[in-house]
């Protein structure tokens, strides 16, 4: 079901699917880092990895690259498995402190 409401709930964003350009499944919306100034969802934490929900990590990636497609119920990022493996990520019991030496290395290594 599309709807035409501008907003969405965070509960409805965790758990959708996250594809790349080629429409291969990426992993799954785990979580949203907010700013807590501006109110703005600064990034998006995917769930990638692991078997069953175990080893799975979490890797942050930047909003504005998230575009949602109605055709796959999902987000498209223009990244591929390869460019994740390299990224930024850290495990479910070790959530890294979001300050701006941290977002300034998520934002660096995807040219931000």
């Amino acid at each position: 079901m599309t709807s035409a409401n501008p907003v969405i709930s965070s509960e409805r964003v965790e758990g959708t699917a996250v594809y790349n350009a080629a429409g291969d499944k990426l992993g799954t919306i785990d979580d949203l880092m907010i700013d807590k100034i501006s109110g703005q969802v600064r990034y998006a934490v995917m769930e990638f990895g692991g078997f069953l929900g175990m080893g799975t990590d979490r890797y942050p990636i930047p909003w504005p690259m998230l575009k949602y497609d109605t055709a796959q119920d999902g987000y498209v990022v223009p990244l591929d498995k390869a460019q994740l493996e390299g990224a930024p990520k850290y495990a479910s019991d070790r959530v890294p402190d979001y300050d701006d030496k941290y977002s300034g290395t998520v934002d660096k290594y995807y040219g931000l």
